[in-house]
């Protein structure tokens, strides 16, 4: 059995070392031992991590291994032989370790309620915290290895902070209701708290995180393609307000019924139910006089009924004589939207705002009445 006189590990170029296996396992008291800087000295034996040594060098003595001491044996002062490990550790922080999502998180933007395969990327540092827990976890994984590199020990962390970091970005999408265009501002705040989770799985094994970050939250372009549309589509519609919306959605109506192969009419094309043939006629009409009107001025007005003085759209109260300008609005029997209450139909889905006049009794009825409120007569069509 050779006997070891000096105990040492002058690191490797790179620094990515994580831990080194002493070669060799009989010492002697009076052994030379050599910590250099960022560098820690475990014995270990039987499984155990027993006395460590930070950065300096030591003669081994009774006094500064007292706990191997006890485990051997030998006689005080002499040069008997007796085994243990060592190990070195790198004690200084791993700053540049990389991590991403291999597989996207598939889910729905709450916001564009379009489908999305996020992905995220960044990085975090690690050090070991507590020797003793770390080698104690790991010494059964290293085999005969004689250096372990940081690289073999993050593989595993990586799939731990990809299933984490996967909850965390879903819950504040789905749960929260966040768009995951609207995530970017927030990347240092989730950061913080998938520091937080993830500290607990790299403590079990006597690791200390000490930085993470989330560099990007991302998606593929043709997904960010179909948001820009439906982008650009609010802002023109913002841009020409609600009334001209509601006719842009008739136009496409139209468009849709003229393009029907089926060769149904307006009235069966989804301009509305149940309207005959001169209706859909007079709905077009009224479309197109709309169409002229967005078309031909350069902003809304509202005609006062009174002076008949043009008004921006939006004035409650005439400019030129006071007389209030809001037109009552009432609810279109078929879609539900309000329509101004003098609209003979309505501009979202073409149905008839006019009212029925019983035949039996002259009584004006709701648009969309059947019978009679009055007699109980049944209404035509």
């Amino acid at each position: 059995m050779a006997i070891i006189n000096v105990i040492k590990f002058d690191g490797i170029r790179n620094r990515d070392w994580l831990v080194y296996r002493y070669p060799g396992d009989s010492f002697v008291f009076g052994t030379q031992l050599i910590v250099g800087e960022g560098q820690i000295a475990v014995f270990v034996r039987g499984g155990k991590a027993l006395d460590y040594f930070s950065p300096g060098t030591y003669t081994l003595a009774t006094q500064n291994i007292p706990i191997l001491q006890s485990l051997i044996n030998v006689p005080f002062g002499g040069r008997t032989p007796f085994t243990a490990e060592v190990f070195f550790i790198n004690n200084t922080a791993k700053l540049d370790i990389l991590w991403g999502t291999t597989d996207p998180i598939s889910l729905i933007d709450p916001k564009y309620a379009v489908r999305l395969r996020v992905r995220a990327f960044g990085q975090f540092a690690i050090r070991i915290s507590d020797y003793r827990v770390f080698l104690t976890q790991l010494i059964g994984a290293l085999g005969g290895t004689q250096i372990i590199k940081y690289d073999i020990v993050t593989k595993y962390f990586k799939g731990v902070i990809v299933t984490k970091i996967k909850t965390i970005i879903a819950d504040i999408i789905i749960n929260q209701k966040i768009s995951a265009l609207e995530l970017t501002p927030q990347l240092e705040e989730i950061s913080e708290i998938a520091k937080i989770r993830l500290s607990g799985e790299f403590e079990r094994f006597g690791i200390e995180i000490v930085n993470f970050n989330i560099a990007s939250v991302n998606f593929p372009d043709e997904d960010f393609d179909i948001i820009n549309k439906i982008l650009a589509e609010k802002a023109a519609f913002d841009i020409i307000g609600d009334n001209r919306y509601n006719v842009k959605r008739s136009f496409d109506v139209m468009q849709t019924a003229a393009g029907n192969e089926s060769g149904g009419n307006l009235a069966t094309a989804g301009i509305g139910i149940g309207i005959g043939a001169g209706a859909g006629i007079a709905v077009g009409n009224t479309f197109a006089n709309a169409a002229g009107s967005v078309m031909n001025t350069p902003g809304k007005m509202t005609t006062c009924k009174k002076c008949q003085h043009s008004n921006a759209e939006g004035v409650k109260f005439c400019s030129n004589c006071g007389e209030k300008l809001e037109v009552a609005k009432i609810e279109c029997f078929s879609c539900r939207i309000l329509v101004d209450e003098n609209a003979k139909f309505c501009p979202n889905c073409g149905f008839s705002m006019g009212k029925k006049k019983c035949q039996n009794c002259n009584t004006e009825n709701s648009p969309g009445t059947k019978f009679c409120s009055e007699c109980g007569t049944k209404l035509e069509g």
